[in-house]
């Protein structure tokens, strides 16, 4: 009888199922799995299976989402195998004891009112789960429809707010979800934790677990839950690009942990967050920066507050406790926080580990101790009229509110060294205080705010000066204020800067003298310069932004007296007597500087902009202004002797590419002098314009008052690669010369209307001599109703004598100024005149006798 009845189960499994209709199976089980979610849902197929448990086989299951939280389905998967209880079969109905997808995809939705798309899951579930009305244990048997045992492997977990699908996601997912026992269901979640819109080393961002219990009631944010939550094995920098989409290069190994239990409305929550091996990604510290925080608090999540907060955290020999608690819009928020011997090395291994570039060779010693509290005061009620006319002694509406920060901080013992310091800076006792009250925004015009809480201290440091640096502090959660006032010695000053890590702080390598008169201010965000930061978006249920963070900033001034100056590309120092460099957000600007280099004496300014769009350059530009100039700084250096001590030798030395000196930097300025003497030559009132380049000078224009008139000059000095002398091209235009004055020069009497001149020229060299005979060039000149008194000169022309118009050409070349094509007329007699022009010094004219020839009518 016994194999009797195995062959009759045997030749019924064969044989019954290719005869069960799938069709009115199909929407049977559409039904069941509807019913029990509380969605549409949608099926392509279904088959009927044996092994190895009785069950369907479901293919393309679409779980439609309530109109209300999108229109993307809530669950999607390509197969679904369902299983079926067979002892519901003997009592006449089917029911699904499990649901197992692979390769599914599961959208989790928020709205902007706080609602989420699994509780009316959890709603038809419980309702499904539940008694009927007066109905005893038989009945709610008999009627309760349980939810199937759920599981999903190898799925992602999408994250939506409203319509708009977020970057995060759950990925390689495996999920579980069944009923222990009426009105109580379990979850078990595992997955690693991905980001669409950027590239993450995936093995590196953790694996995140869940252990949930959940018990039945009317909706979500009601239902008793207990909840274990563990994220492991996440990398510092990979987590950062997850969280905000870019690595601020922070290296290290983080575990997390949430426990929760009781409701939405009020659920105990505890934290641990552990740390190992914190450090920048650009150098490993000989002590990472480690930490174990525990926190435990009370969630209410309508009102958005958290109650009786309390967190812990040992570090070094020392510990941190923060108290408090945010009743949300009930009332203020209030908190304190504890530091108990704190090391102060860990606030620097801190600040190093958020800012690249800072201090990497320095060491801290000392400890922070002391309590701060915070407190806002609660709103002001409204007091009626008539009491408020009764109260003589009512307290004035414009009084201040009292500070909320109370409490202060001490830092003992400080003391920063490094081998960039040849003494330690370090200070016995430093008072952190909350700000002022008169430091903060009066809250009231509508439109005014409060400053953020903040802290202050104030330290005397002495800096190799007669009188110390005195440092004020201002710390605020989001960024600090530092000022310098005071003297500072210029090694020390040197020291201090780039153990602060200031940009161009090499500028005080060049420079030694007397101590530095120093009022700088100096700001910006603890995050490093331009990472990016998240802020809370104003709509309610949006999402953080994430905006880039502020840059520091450097402004004040520093006045020098009495120092030497020396830069690679000049052959002395610059002796200033005095200079305040002047530093603004965009511009780096000297104003003035008062200089001696050599014998030549003058004032100057610099400006150095910081801030350039690329693909434009930063150019600096100076200005220059002589007194009177001798030709002894100057006249050597342009007509060719290479005296030592002139400014222009020495400037058109170091241009050479003989010499092994570095190019000088790009430079546009102007250059102006009251007066420039040149011999017997005087220019007034001589202005240049010029643009330096590594080989060369441009002069764009040079302006001045010479022999009574005008003068205007343009040309280069150029000393490319190869070439042992400079070479120099200049055009030049004279107006309204005066002939008294140029006559003057070579020993002559002239009179008459003033005249014009244009001339080029093109010469190289150092010395007269050389300048002189590689001089070539043309000259043009114009010169109506003149006259000559040479003297007793042999051969002098008659007709220079008095003339009406004399125009001439004239070529330079051979050390001397030859007349080419010219007239000169008298009346309506024309002749030519021979001559040519030494250039020596002082210069000399000859003159041949010109032939009479009659003028043609």
């Amino acid at each position: 009888m016994a194999a009797l009845a195995v062959l009759v189960a045997i030749l019924a499994l064969l044989i019954v199922p290719p005869l069960v209709s799938m069709t009115s199976y199909k929407a049977r089980i559409t039904h069941l799995m509807s019913e029990s979610l509380g969605r549409p849902v949608r099926l392509s197929s279904v088959e009927f299976r044996l092994f190895p448990t009785p069950g369907f086989v479901l293919s393309d299951l679409t779980v439609q989402e309530d109109p209300a939280y999108g229109a993307e389905p809530v669950l999607h998967a390509n197969t679904v195998i369902a299983s079926i209880r067979l002892l519901s079969l003997w009592r006449g109905r089917m029911e699904i004891s499990s649901v197992s997808v692979d390769e599914a995809s599961l959208n989790v939705v928020r709205t902007a009112e706080g609602r989420w798309n699994l509780d009316p899951l959890f709603r038809t579930a419980a309702a499904n789960s539940a008694p009927e009305p007066g109905g005893g244990a038989p009945a709610q048997a008999a009627r309760a429809r349980p939810l199937p045992y759920m599981e999903a492997t190898n799925s992602r977990i999408n994250f939506k707010n409203g319509a708009e699908k977020l970057p995060f996601s759950l990925v390689e997912t495996d999920l579980s979800f069944w009923q222990d026992q009426p009105g109580q269901w379990r979850i078990r979640l595992r997955g690693q934790p991905a980001r669409t819109d950027v590239s993450l080393d995936m093995a590196d961002t953790g694996l995140v677990r869940l252990e949930a219990q959940l018990h039945r009631a009317p909706e979500l944010r009601l239902m008793p839950v207990h909840v274990d939550l563990e994220w492991r094995e996440a990398q510092l920098g990979q987590l950062m690009r997850l969280a905000i989409g870019s690595d601020p290069g922070w290296r290290g190994d983080l575990t997390g942990e949430v426990h929760v239990d009781g409701t939405a409305e009020a659920a105990d929550v505890t934290t641990r967050l552990r740390a190992t091996g914190v450090h920048r990604a650009e150098f490993a510290p000989a002590a990472p920066m480690d930490f174990d925080a525990s926190c435990s608090f009370q969630l209410h999540y309508s009102r958005r507050a958290l109650e009786k907060l309390a967190c812990d955290s040992p570090l070094g020999d020392g510990r941190i406790h923060l108290a408090g608690e945010l009743p949300g819009a009930a009332a203020p928020p209030h908190g304190s926080v504890a530091l108990d011997r704190i090391p102060v090395a860990a606030g620097l291994d801190a600040l190093r580990t958020i800012r690249s570039g800072f201090g990497a060779d320095l060491a801290a010693a000392g400890t922070v101790s002391g309590k701060l509290t915070y407190a806002e005061p609660a709103p002001e009620t409204p007091v009626p009229a008539a009491k408020h006319r009764d109260s003589v002694h009512a307290a004035s509406p414009h009084a201040a509110p009292p500070d909320p920060l109370t409490g202060s901080l001490t830092v003992e013992g400080f003391r920063l060294s490094g081998p960039g310091l040849s003494a330690p800076i370090q200070a016995a006792k430093i008072v952190f205080v909350p700000a002022a009250a008169s430091g903060r925004v009066e809250p009231s015009p509508a439109h005014a705010r409060p400053q953020p809480a903040a802290l202050e201290a104030t330290v005397a440091i002495p800096a190799g000066a007669p009188t110390p640096l005195t440092i004020a502090a201002r710390f605020t959660l989001s960024g600090y204020q530092l000022t310098a006032r005071g003297q500072a010695g210029i090694a020390r000053a040197r020291e201090m800067a780039h153990a602060a890590g200031i940009a161009r702080a090499s500028v005080l390598d060049a420079v030694a003298g007397d101590p530095l008169s120093v009022d700088l201010a100096a700001a910006g965000p603890w995050m490093p310069d331009g990472a990016p930061s998240l802020v809370a978006s104003p709509a309610a249920g949006q999402p953080v932004a994430v905006v880039p963070g502020p840059a520091d900033t450097l402004t004040g001034s520093v006045a020098l007296h009495n120092v030497n100056w020396r830069a690679d590309y000049l052959a002395n120092h610059v002796q200033i007597a005095q200079g305040t460099l002047h530093l603004a957000a965009g511009a780096q600007l000297w104003d003035p500087v008062v200089f001696a280099y050599g014998p030549v004496k003058g004032t100057a300014t610099l400006r150095l902009p910081l801030d350039c769009v690329e693909p434009q350059p930063c150019v600096p530009s100076f200005t220059v202004r002589f007194g009177s100039i001798d030709a002894g700084a100057l006249q050597a250096a342009i007509l060719g002797a290479r005296e030592p001590g002139t400014v222009l030798s020495t400037l058109i030395a170091r241009l050479s590419p003989v010499n092994a000196a570095p190019a000088w930097p790009e430079l546009n300025g102007t250059v102006t002098a009251d007066s420039l003497v040149l011999g017997p030559v005087t220019l007034q009132d001589a202005a240049a314009t010029v643009h330096v380049t590594s080989t060369g000078v441009e002069i764009a224009g040079l302006d001045a008052r010479l022999l009574g008139g005008q003068m205007h000059v343009s040309g280069s000095l150029t000393t490319a690669t190869g070439q042992s002398k400079p070479a120099y091209t200049l055009q030049a235009h004279f107006d309204k010369l005066k002939p008294a004055q140029v006559g003057q020069l070579l020993g002559q009497h002239w009179s008459g209307a003033d005249f014009i001149a244009d001339g080029k020229i093109a010469l190289s060299g150092f010395t007269a001599p050389d300048l002189a005979a590689s001089a070539k060039g043309i000259l043009h000149f114009d010169w109506r109703r003149g006259a000559i008194d040479a003297g007793p000169v042999a051969g002098f022309p008659a007709q220079l004598a008095r003339f009406d118009r004399w125009t001439a050409d004239a070529a330079i070349a051979n050390a001397a100024l030859v007349l080419g094509q010219n007239q000169v007329e008298q009346g309506s007699r024309k002749q030519p005149v021979e001559a040519t022009l030494t250039l020596a010094d002082p210069p000399r004219a000859t003159f041949a006798q010109p032939k009479e020839t009659q003028a043609k009518r």
